[in-house]
């Protein structure tokens, strides 16, 4: 069985939201430095700069991977990610649909983890590349279930 899904454009803010939390998910041991300067400044002496460079350092680490991401959706290389595509979903792979002629397949193996949320699907490739399926795209109820199933069997979702 494939599922087919509506054409769907995925939003740039969600995009930079879905991607910043994948990175966050991903690396939530760079915060244990800060961490440890704060740490470090409640016991010694001159408090303020540990703690202000904490700080300062989480900030600027998180806006680092803001710009990131905001760059992505202007890059006309990334362009793709941001029309009208619509998915076929089987066993074997995931083909992206820019039209009924052009497409490129995705095999599972190159998705490194899946997500399933309240009301989406969260397909996670790399750190800045996923695709995000809300339950709206799909035709019919069983298609939910189905996709959820392919996601069981390929061990992406418990």
């Amino acid at each position: 069985m494939i599922i087919k899904t509506k054409k769907y454009q995925l939003d740039k803010k969600t995009y930079i939201k879905l991607a910043l939390v994948n990175v966050l998910k991903q690396q939530w041991w760079a915060f244990l430095i800060p961490l440890a300067l704060i740490i470090a400044g409640l016991f010694l002496p001159g408090t303020g700069w540990y703690i202000s460079g904490a700080i300062l350092l989480t900030v600027l680490y998180l806006l680092f991977w803001l710009i990131q991401f905001t760059g992505v959706t202007q890059l006309e290389q990334s362009k793709i990610i941001f029309d009208r595509l619509s998915y076929e979903i089987d066993s074997r792979q995931v083909m992206i649909k820019l039209n009924p002629r052009q497409g490129s397949p995705i095999q599972w193996n190159m998705i490194k983890r899946a997500e399933k949320g309240k009301d989406y699907f969260l397909l996670i490739i790399s750190k800045g590349q996923l695709i995000y399926l809300p339950y709206k795209v799909f035709n019919s109820e069983n298609d939910i279930r189905f996709m959820e199933s392919i996601l069981k069997r390929k061990n992406y979702i418990k």
